[in-house]
């Protein structure tokens, strides 16, 4: 017979367990909390070196998103903490995990923080950059690590800080002390310029040249000692990068690093569905900023200089519109010239475009990160990002004329002006579906209050489109009267549309 009392046993191998627990404190990594100040001293293959450093980039780059959109701290943590769960999970010494998947985790954390530190270190508005995000992924780990983790962090860290009792507090303070910080609360006495952020919030008591930082606080002291820590090494980087020149493994993939998530090709969902010479016009109500521009100039002037024709010819492409459609509709739009000067002047383009032509390249359409950093456009040109380079009167009168709340104008104004443009398309994106559910009551209600973020014009019109999922089944599509937009009438005459992002 069993003990029905008997204690039940606990997972072999499992941190909980004394010797798992025993393992992970002698390994490299006793905790899952670092302040990273010395460099991995182990072998790594080049695919681990991609992918733990892509995997930490989404991090990064998912905080730098939750701070600028996030509603709220509970919000932004929420953000942080997913997206940490997804791409960089790390579990504490009392997980029901096993001691190697817990060492495992804690060795890509590591190893992924010193790839990235030696690839953001080329520049100083990357290293900017990288400080900003690591400084506030350090600070949310210590935010939701228990109390024995931030103990072992504290003591790792070596703050150059003297702790003050509630009582020898008061003696150095004087009484008004205990009102200000609480009657039984602790603080540590630094060097006023070590905490900033604190002086200027007036969160500490000042007094001959040191700052008195509460223990509930302490997480700033801790951050900005890291933060100056990680500046001094990343300017160390930067000098010995050039030494990596002739190691033709890895200068290309930190080279790539700094802008590969950004500029990966996006596919779209089809939630188009096939588009068409004829419902080209009616299908650009849908269109993101950046291509109703470009659509409206065509119709206005019927010719759009080479970098507008290729912006707006491959997003056509990512939508669903075919070669032979795509040489149909450009020939209508150039309605100001010959046969014959289209055929020689412009047909070439577009089949080069679709790879009909040339090297037979099936070129991709333009992501946010490539429209808005290269080939900036020139008197006369309409292509580029209306949230990059539109001035900020014009972007503002362009947001307005589409009867988007004042609230919703000034933040995407004040994003764009930040340099937040993909930030400020993706709010502009969530703002047209807020209207859209105002306008039409009666529809099922809608998760899309959040839309992940727009890194290129064909995902903003798929989003747009499917009411913020990015896909739609054909039921969908007739019951809310997309294909209707996709069937419409042949064009006749089309006149200039007044430039709007309705």
């Amino acid at each position: 017979m069993f003990n029905q009392h008997a204690p039940a046993l606990k997972r072999e191998g499992a941190p909980h367990d004394s010797a798992a627990a025993e393992v992970v404190r002698r390994s490299r990594y006793p905790s899952r909390l670092s302040m990273y100040s010395s460099a991995p001293d182990l072998e790594v293959s080049i695919e681990e070196f991609e992918t733990f450093a892509l995997d930490r980039l989404q991090v990064l780059r998912a905080i730098e998103d939750a701070q600028l959109r996030g509603r709220g701290e509970d919000d932004v943590r929420r953000r942080v903490g997913e997206a940490l769960e997804k791409h960089l999970p790390m579990q504490s010494n009392r997980a029901r995990a096993a001691a190697r998947q817990v060492i495992g985790q804690r060795r890509k954390d590591h190893v992924s923080h010193f790839i990235l530190r030696l690839a953001f270190s080329r520049t100083e508005e990357l290293r900017g950059w990288f400080l900003r995000q690591e400084s506030a992924l350090l600070r949310h780990r210590f935010r939701e690590a228990d109390t024995a983790e931030r103990a072992e962090l504290l003591a790792a860290a070596k703050l150059q800080a003297r702790h003050l009792t509630a009582d020898a507090r008061d003696a150095q303070l004087g009484e008004t002390a205990s009102a200000f910080y609480g009657a039984q609360e602790a603080v540590y006495e630094v060097d006023f310029e070590r905490v900033p952020d604190l002086v200027a919030r007036a969160q500490v008591v000042v007094r001959g040249g040191h700052a008195y930082v509460a223990a509930s606080d302490v997480a700033a002291l801790l951050v900005n000692e890291f933060r100056d820590a990680l500046a001094r090494s990343l300017a160390v980087c930067a000098r010995a990068l050039p030494q990596l020149g002739e190691d033709e493994r890895l200068l290309p993939v930190l080279q790539s690093l700094t802008n590969q998530s950004a500029r990966a090709e996006y596919q779209s969902t089809g939630a188009a569905g096939a588009v068409t010479a004829d419902s080209v016009d009616a299908l650009a109500a849908m269109f993101p900023p950046c291509m109703q521009h470009l659509h409206a100039q065509l119709l206005r002037e019927h010719h759009l200089r080479h970098g507008g024709r290729m912006q707006l010819g491959l997003f056509l492409k990512g939508a669903g519109l075919r070669l032979p459609d795509a040489l149909v509709y450009w020939r209508r739009a150039f309605s100001n010239m010959t046969d014959d000067q289209f055929q020689k002047g412009y047909a070439y383009n577009v089949r080069h475009n679709y790879g009909a032509e040339g090297r037979r390249v099936d070129y991709a359409p333009y992501s946010c990160h490539r429209i808005i950093t290269s080939n900036p456009p020139g008197p006369g040109d309409h292509h580029g990002c209306p949230f990059r380079h539109f001035s900020a009167d014009r972007l503002r009168t362009a947001l307005h004329s589409t009867r988007l709340p004042d609230a919703d104008v000034r933040e995407i104004s004040d994003l764009a002006r930040a340099g937040h443009c993909q930030v400020a398309c993706t709010r502009h994106l969530e703002a047209r579906l807020a209207q859209r559910r105002q306008q039409q009551p009666d529809q099922p209600p809608s998760d899309a209050a959040h839309v992940p973020s727009i890194a290129s014009p064909n995902q903003y019109l798929d989003l747009l489109l499917t009411d913020g999922r990015g896909t739609r089944s054909k039921t969908e599509r007739t019951a809310t009267g997309t294909d209707a937009i996709l069937a419409g009438p042949k064009p006749q005459n089309a006149q200039p549309q007044p430039y709007s992002y309705a």
